[in-house]
C-alpha cells in the first residue's frame, strides 16, 4: 500500500460496461475490435460493475479536502482502443489520471508498481495471478452500476480466506463441523494468520481514522459463516492485528443476502463463489478465488 494514500487498481471492464465491444473481440477478433472502440472513441461508456464503487472511493477526497484515496486503470487494451477507456472516465468526471495499458497481457503485475493494495477485475485470470503473487483481488459481479442507495461507503468482508487465512476453512474441509468447530475452541487465543484481504481492511481503518467518529463516510463489516463459540477466536483476532470492524455478523451459515442489504454494502468480498451468486443481485460481489474451497 503506498505510504500516502491508499491505492485501488480497477480494470476497465470492472470501471465500464464494455459487453458489447468485449463480444466483438471474441468473435471477431482483434482488428475489427481496434476499429469499433476507434470509431466510437467519443461515446461515452456505461457504467459497470465497480463504477458506484469506484465514485464513492474518489468522494472521500472531496470529504477529505486532500488526496486520501487514489485509483488506477489497469487495462488489457492497448492504448489506442483505451483512449475510448480515458474519454468516458472524463465525460464520468471520475479523478483517474494513472493507468496502464498492457496491449492483451495481463496487467497486474503493474498493481505493486502502483503502490495498489487492492486489485478489482472482471478477468478470471487476472485476478488468481494477483492473489497468488499476495496482492488482495477479487473478480466483481453483479449489481455495481446501481450501487448502494446511501451516501456512505459500506465494505462487506468475509472472514476465513478472506480477511484470514484458510487454515480453519481446511479443518472443516477435511474434518467436518464438528471438528471446526472444537479446533476453534482450543485455538480461541491463537489469533489466525492473515488473508490476502488483511491489508487493504488496514488501509480502510487507516483512512477512516482521518475522519470524526460522529461523522465516518467510511462503514466496514464481517459477515461469516461462523456463529458461537467460533466466533471469539475471530474477535481475538482483530483485537491482536489492532483493527476494528464497525460491525459484525456471526451467521451461523445463514444466506448473506437479506444481510448484505440490510447493511446497504457496496462490495462484498468473499471466497465462496455461491454466495458472491446469490448477493449478486442486490450488491456487487467480489469473489475472492482464494483458499481451500476454490482448489
Amino acid at each position: 500500500m503506498s505510504d500516502e494514500f491508499l491505492t485501488i487498481a480497477i480494470s476497465s471492464r470492472a470501471l465500464f460496461d464494455l459487453d458489447e465491444s468485449n463480444l466483438i473481440f471474441e468473435q471477431e477478433g482483434l482488428e475489427p475490435y481496434r476499429r469499433f472502440q476507434i470509431a466510437r472513441e467519443n461515446t461515452t461508456l456505461l457504467p459497470g460493475e465497480a463504477f458506484a464503487f469506484v465514485k464513492k472511493l474518489l468522494n472521500l477526497n472531496h470529504l477529505l479536502g486532500r488526496r486520501g484515496v487514489e485509483v488506477v486503470l489497469l487495462s488489457r487494451n492497448s492504448a489506442d482502443t483505451g483512449l475510448r477507456i480515458f474519454n468516458s472516465i472524463k465525460d464520468h468526471g471520475l479523478d483517474i489520471t494513472r493507468a496502464a495499458f498492457s496491449g492483451g497481457s495481463s496487467p497486474y503485475r503493474y498493481a505493486r508498481a502502483f503502490g495498489c493494495s487492492l486489485f478489482l477485475s472482471s478477468h478470471l485470470q487476472d485476478v488468481s495471478e494477483a492473489l497468488e503473487n499476495g496482492l488482495a483481488s477479487a473478480l466483481l459481479v453483479g449489481g455495481g452500476a446501481r450501487g448502494a442507495d446511501n451516501e456512505d461507503l459500506r465494505i462487506a468482508f468475509d472472514g476465513d480466506a478472506v480477511l484470514f487465512s484458510d487454515e480453519a476453512e481446511k479443518v472443516f474441509a477435511e474434518r467436518g463441523l464438528e471438528a471446526f468447530v472444537s479446533q476453534e475452541e482450543k485455538s480461541a487465543d491463537e489469533p489466525l494468520a492473515g488473508g490476502p484481504f488483511r491489508d487493504f481492511l488496514e488501509g480502510l481503518e487507516k483512512l477512516q481514522q482521518e475522519f470524526s467518529d460522529v461523522r465516518c463516510p467510511i462503514r466496514t463489516a464481517l459477515v461469516t459463516a461462523r456463529s458461537a463459540p467460533a466466533h471469539e477466536r475471530v474477535i481475538k483476532t482483530l483485537r491482536e492485528w489492532n483493527v476494528r470492524l464497525d460491525e459484525s455478523l456471526f451467521l451461523g451459515g445463514r444466506d448473506k443476502t437479506d444481510f448484505l442489504r440490510a447493511f446497504g454494502a457496496d462490495v462484498f468480498f468473499d471466497d465462496q463463489a455461491i454466495n458472491c451468486e446469490r448477493a449478486s443481485a442486490h450488491v456487487t460481489a467480489g469473489h475472492v478465488p482464494h483458499g481451500v474451497k476454490n482448489k
